[in-house]
């Protein structure tokens, strides 16, 4: 066998690896989805407390998928940290990456929010007991958790693995297409929620891929939620459970109101969209450069090492010596004095 040969079987090889690695992630993903709803549900039937059944659902999964993904990594021959498998590495722009994805996601949710404003076509209420805050602060915790865990299903190892094994370009789209699809069978999204579900996956798969880490598509994810169902009171993803101390109904066409699911099946959704996905781009430049670049590393011939030992004694014994006499010769020829004039 040829060295090329050798080297189409081991790519070959390594791309089978990927996909099966792939294939058994999204597998253990949707059933420690399905296991970690049961378990806190039992608990909190057990305990009288449903008002905290998302989130403990949300961290039993984040729990149950670093331990599989662990484990894969480690069959793979590959171990790493937890926080590698979660794509959150340690580094020192990780909060700055999660409050620029912070302050990206509420503005895609502003821009899209803003149409039904300026039409008068949300109608808000107000709940003001005190049960309402106590609300707030649980469902912040659960967007936090739940955020993560969707972007570490979505984002994370499996969509690593993807890259690895048919390219960034084919793996953003197969997650975003697999994005969509969960969409639509989890909440019952239209035709234009679940398309505005898979162009959002790309925005979040590019801000994994400006930034090899999960830090700045979590900031996204979890101030799209937040602002989307707490702050304006609109269903997210058909769902209005995080719309506790504000409630808004919105009145009007479903392609500007996006109706019950809400404003993630919008048509005006997919301008905010790619206008977030611009100001991403343009905004993770120096993260891009840092982080996704390899290192550069100097040639040539090293120049910090010692001289030789022979070098190093003869200049030693050239320090020792006095300095010899230097004799200064006329810059003038000696066949003629120094103020006789020039022949022409």
């Amino acid at each position: 066998m040829s060295a090329s040969d050798s080297t189409t079987t081991q790519a070959r090889t390594k791309r089978t690896l990927q996909l099966a690695l792939f294939g058994t992630s999204i597998a253990w993903a949707l059933s420690t989805s399905l296991l970690s709803a049961s378990s806190a549900r039992g608990i909190t039937n057990r305990f009288n407390v449903d008002a905290a059944l998302p989130l403990l659902s949300s961290l039993f999964l984040l729990f149950l998928l670093t331990i599989g993904f662990s484990l894969l990594q480690t069959i793979a021959r590959r171990p790493a940290s937890a926080r590698f498998v979660l794509g959150l590495p340690k580094r020192p722009t990780a909060g700055h990456e999660w409050l620029l994805g912070a302050a990206i996601g509420w503005g895609i949710v502003v821009l899209a929010v803003l149409p039904m404003a300026l039409t008068g076509s949300l109608h808000t209420s107000f709940w003001t007991e005190p049960r309402a805050i106590r609300l707030i602060a649980v469902n912040l915790a659960t967007l936090a958790a739940g955020s993560l865990a969707e972007e570490v299903i979505f984002r994370g190892y499996p969509f690593r693995c993807l890259i690895e094994a048919i390219g960034p370009v084919a793996a953003t789209f197969g997650m975003s297409l697999l994005f969509g699809l969960a969409r639509a069978l989890q909440n019952g999204a239209n035709r234009t929620g679940i398309f505005l579900a898979m162009l959002s996956g790309v925005v979040f798969s590019v801000a994994w891929l400006r930034t090899h880490g999960l830090w700045l598509a979590w900031g996204m994810r979890f101030a799209w939620t937040a602002s989307m169902g707490i702050l304006f009171g609109l269903p997210v993803a058909g769902s209005v459970d995080y719309s506790t101390l504000i409630q808004t109904t919105a009145v009007g066409r479903t392609w500007l109101t996006g109706g019950d699911y809400g404003p993630e099946a919008a048509a005006f959704m997919a301008l905010a969209l790619l206008l977030g996905l611009i100001v991403l781009v343009r905004t993770t430049r120096d993260y891009a450069w840092d982080y996704t670049h390899a290192a550069i590393v100097p040639g040539g011939y090293p120049m910090d090492i010692p001289p030789p030992a022979a070098h190093t004694a003869m200049e030693q014994a050239q320090q020792t010596r006095p300095p010899a006499l230097i004799q200064i010769l006329p810059t003038t020829p000696q066949s003629r004095s120094a103020d006789t004039e020039p022949k022409l």
